[in-house]
């Protein structure tokens, strides 16, 4: 029987669905998924009964109310979380918290802007096992650019546009657990790439290997 991630997703600028298709999707997998959409119904307590969550949401309670569903209360939950030996997976906004200290920390990193939509070349580190199998590509996304505050972070993944060159993935530890960021993936012609779902599968994979 799989284990099973958390997926928080859906904010003003990212729809749910985005995250559940691409998931959904995702061949072989090593972990079934539950999702939670509305901020307001999440609580640090869930967090303990995964191995593996997975935050795909900028700091909206859902599309239609954009309080914050992170707080001054509960920001702390995912560094505690992953100290503990959870694994901790952030894709694209699930960078955006740059305000806050604790999430920005356990992260090693955070957004600071993006241009307009564009062509955006994926370029993965030969040899580095987040990247097994997984080949450049090619497709039309936000260009994230990114503070990348930690020195230990093991850069996988460098993304390419006419705006300049990013980190785009990358892995760290912190206590018992594992950290993996990766920033592409705003629309479904991302999530559904063969390459992109790869990385995906691969970073679920590493991250459960902690637990």
């Amino acid at each position: 029987m799989k284990a099973r991630a958390l997926v928080l997703c859906e904010d003003a600028w990212h729809p749910a669905a985005v995250v559940q298709d691409g998931l959904s999707a995702l061949a072989g997998a090593p972990v079934d998924f539950d999702f939670v959409t509305r901020g307001d119904e999440w609580s640090p307590a869930q967090l303990k009964g995964f191995p593996v969550v997975v935050v795909a949401k900028a700091n909206h309670r859902c599309a239609t109310d954009q309080r914050p569903w992170l707080t001054e209360k509960t920001r702390t939950a995912f560094r505690s979380f992953v100290q503990a030996g959870g694994g901790l997976f952030l894709i694209h906004s699930g960078a955006c918290y740059r305000e806050f200290p604790e999430m920005r920390g356990v992260t090693g990193g955070a957004f600071l802007s993006h241009p307009d939509p564009c062509l955006v070349t994926v370029q993965p580190k030969l040899g580095h096992p987040l990247t097994e199998n997984v080949a450049t590509f090619t497709v039309q996304d936000e260009h994230y650019f990114m503070a990348l505050d930690v020195k230990d972070a093991d850069v996988f993944l460098r993304a390419l546009s006419h705006h300049g060159t990013q980190a785009a993935g990358w892995i760290r530890t912190e206590g018992e657990g594992r950290v993996c960021v990766l920033t592409p993936g705003h629309n479904r012609e991302v999530w559904h790439h063969p390459e992109y779902q790869t990385l995906v599968r691969n970073g679920l994979r590493w991250l459960s290997e902690t637990n």
